[in-house]
């Protein structure tokens, strides 16, 4: 059994704890807060500890480390892990821009410290269900690509201070949102290699980062593609990924997969399950993130790499900022090779 500490006590921070409740890997024993208050708040509430930073970087019985703070209040926490050899699960981003990502993953990849980062939506059963059907080439070849991700979000959500802000998320719906669905996307398609985007904020927020992004792809492997996600789609519906091959379609959405077969058959794998695409962000269950945690430890034990490395997590930074770069010059922009 693993000891975890974690780094953020904001919204994210009760589905790891309820996932580490779950876990027969690894428990949650200390957390910690840029706020200390805050931190021993929420220790005494759910009966852990409360520790400094440099406290939990020299307690040996402290076996990994969990990052839930904003991207922007990372670098600190990075280096004394890194100098303490302390692994790392990171929630999404890797942080505001693809240069600081590719820095904190160079970082850890020069001390050889296992980094991960969390994108539960691989842990669903639908999505590991496709990976299987495309590893196994019984789609056939992929042609068309469709990603939506019909999300909504109230004002109150973004009248939170830094919310949607270039300073401390990097981005909006892009970063903050539909990463999950991109990271998700690219692991069933292989890279995207050039886009065209137009990315704006409605007139349905009021916020600095763009709401909506609507996208064309070009995939490495010839295929095309779409992109529609947004925040400003009331009253918010699942993402979905649709995969048009030349065999069947298959279609993930709402934690289920169908597969449409050109013979006539159908079959439709997993169950539906929200997906936090509505007004309420953390409506979805921590079964996923307990998915990502115990691969996190058993990936730290065996020695191998876990489900998403820093350096996977990367192509999805790069596809971001390739999009946001297209938007603002008005042009067909090609994705960095990471």
């Amino acid at each position: 059994m693993k000891n975890a500490v974690l780094f953020g006590v904001g919204m994210v921070s009760d589905t790891h704890r309820l996932a580490l409740e779950a876990s027969s890997h690894a428990r949650l024993t200390a957390v910690c807060a840029r706020r200390p208050e805050r931190a021993v708040a929420y220790a005494e509430e759910h009966g852990i500890s409360a520790v400094s930073l440099a406290e939990a970087c020299a307690d040996p019985d402290l076996d990994f480390a969990i990052v839930a703070t904003p991207p922007n209040a990372r670098t600190e926490i990075i280096n004394a892990l890194v100098q303490a050899g302390k692994p790392i699960l990171m929630e999404k981003p890797v942080e505001r821009s693809l240069a600081a990502a590719t820095a904190i993953v160079e970082h850890c990849e020069g001390a050889s410290l296992p980094l991960g980062i969390v994108f539960q939506h691989r842990m669903r059963e639908a999505s590991r269900k496709l990976a299987e059907f495309i590893a196994d080439g019984t789609l056939g070849q992929l042609a068309l690509a469709e990603i939506n991700v019909p999300w909504w979000r109230d004002q109150g959500y973004y009248d939170t201070p830094g919310r949607g802000t270039i300073a401390q998320d990097g981005g909006g719906v892009l970063i903050t949102q539909a990463i999950h669905t991109l990271d998700l996307a690219l692991s069933l398609t292989g890279p995207v290699t050039q886009v065209q985007a137009m990315a704006r904020t409605t007139k349905l927020h009021r916020m600095e980062a763009e709401d909506t992004v609507a996208a064309g792809l070009d995939f490495a492997n010839g295929a095309v593609g779409t992109l529609t996600a947004t925040t400003a789609s009331f009253p918010g519906g699942a993402e979905s990924i649709t995969l048009h091959c030349t065999n069947a379609s298959a279609r993930l959405k709402s934690g289920e997969l169908h597969i449409h077969w050109q013979d006539g058959r159908t079959e439709t794998h997993g169950a539906n399950a929200a997906t936090g695409g509505g007004a309420d962000p953390m409506a979805f269950t921590h079964a996923w993130h307990q998915g990502v945690l115990d691969d996190f430890v058993q990936a730290i034990e065996t020695g191998r790499p876990p489900l998403v490395t820093g350096r996977a997590a990367l192509k999805t930074h790069a596809l971001i900022e390739a999009l946001m770069e297209s938007s603002l010059e008005g042009k067909r922009m090609k994705v960095p090779n990471v």
